[in-house]
């Protein structure tokens, strides 16, 4: 009986984890095809205003389709200042986001993993390039935690 009732807790202690994903968790599909060339790397800010780059670059010619990385729904699909951004929500707090991308969805509308949710617009890098954000419960993460690119850290002793 105290077993079950222990096994019971730590079921419902995982449930309400908000833990950061990790490498191993490579769920997402990438938005476009290979090559998966990164022309500019996730850079976590210091403070949250502060400077940094909130997600990561992937080198695609304009007019790419742009496909859904997990099943979800579409968050956000329109304009943020002059650039055409959209945003799906996923499971567990999980939203991503992509820019310049001309949405061929619209708010509220269910995705499927895969299924092409937009086209690749020039415009956001020097050579054309998808802008791939992702936040867990409000908080910017690496994106490449969901799409297996972050390698595991491995602390060394000193000395």
């Amino acid at each position: 009986m105290l077993r079950s009732l222990l096994a019971l807790v730590i079921a419902i202690a995982a449930l309400g984890a908000t833990d950061p994903p990790r490498a191993s968790d490579a769920r997402w599909a990438w938005p476009v095809p290979a090559p998966h060339a990164i022309a500019r790397a996730y850079l976590a800010p210091p403070t949250p205003y502060g400077r940094g780059h909130r997600g990561v670059d992937i080198r695609a010619p304009a007019g790419t389709p742009v496909r859904a990385p997990a099943d979800g729904v579409v968050h956000f699909a329109g304009f943020v200042v002059d650039r055409p951004v959209l945003s799906l929500e996923h499971a567990g707090g999980v939203l991503s986001s992509f820019e310049p991308v001309d949405a061929v969805v619209a708010a509220g509308e269910r995705v499927r993993r895969g299924e092409v949710v937009g086209t690749l617009l020039a415009g956001h890098c020097a050579s054309p390039c998808l802008h791939l954000g992702a936040r867990v419960h409000g908080e910017y993460v690496n994106p490449l935690l969901f799409l297996g690119g972050v390698p595991r850290a491995v602390l060394l002793p000193l000395g």
